[in-house]
């Protein structure tokens, strides 16, 4: 018996990496890497992005939903999106803005328009990041925490930000935790 439950969870383990990896992912282009660390150049994206109020570890919850819907169907013409990864969360006055990317080949003018109010599409443009990636679980701690080392690491390279930092996630809550994938990105001057 625990050597076909070992085998289950084997399998199940084997399917949740598959899948993370089914998933588009934001274009970019690795600059440097140094360590856990890196900078990237990303491409020009589409992001589909609504606001939300409350605490950091709270917000990601609360704006998945509206976007889901919008890529799931609920949108003017009633196309549904392929998911893609990461979403991003970043700090916007008192609110948090949580943003799916759109799939690469998106033009703004290409996408239907949401019905819901609350979720807007927007163009970012082209963008350099320093990142640090790091797995575990979704935590307001691990994120400060890592936070605060990218930017000492960028501080020590003679990176200038250039805005706030960006929390991206990569794995639906399912996953387990030791392979789940974080990062908080900030801007470079």
């Amino acid at each position: 018996m625990k050597k076909r439950s070992w085998i289950l969870g084997a399998l199940l383990v084997m399917g949740l990496v598959r899948q993370a990896g089914a998933v588009e992912e934001a274009v970019y282009s690795l600059v440097s890497r140094d360590g856990r660390f890196e900078v990237r150049d990303y491409a020009a994206m589409i992001l589909a992005e609504t606001l939300v109020e409350g605490d950091r570890a709270s917000a990601g919850n609360r704006g998945f939903d509206p976007l889901f819907n919008y890529i799931s169907g609920e949108n003017r013409t009633r196309h549904e999106i392929p998911m893609t990864a990461p979403v991003f969360q970043s700090p916007t006055g008192q609110q948090w803005a949580v943003a799916f990317v759109m799939p690469a080949d998106a033009k703004r003018e290409g996408w239907p328009e949401p019905e819901n109010p609350s979720v807007r599409l927007q163009e970012i443009p082209a963008r350099r990041m320093a990142v640090v990636r790091y797995s575990g679980f979704w935590s307001d701690k691990r994120y400060v925490e890592h936070e605060s080392m990218l930017r000492a690491w960028m501080a020590a390279q003679g990176l200038e930000p250039a805005g706030d930092a960006v929390w991206a996630r990569y794995n639906p809550p399912f996953t387990p935790w030791f392979l789940r994938r974080n990062e908080v990105m900030i801007p470079v001057r």
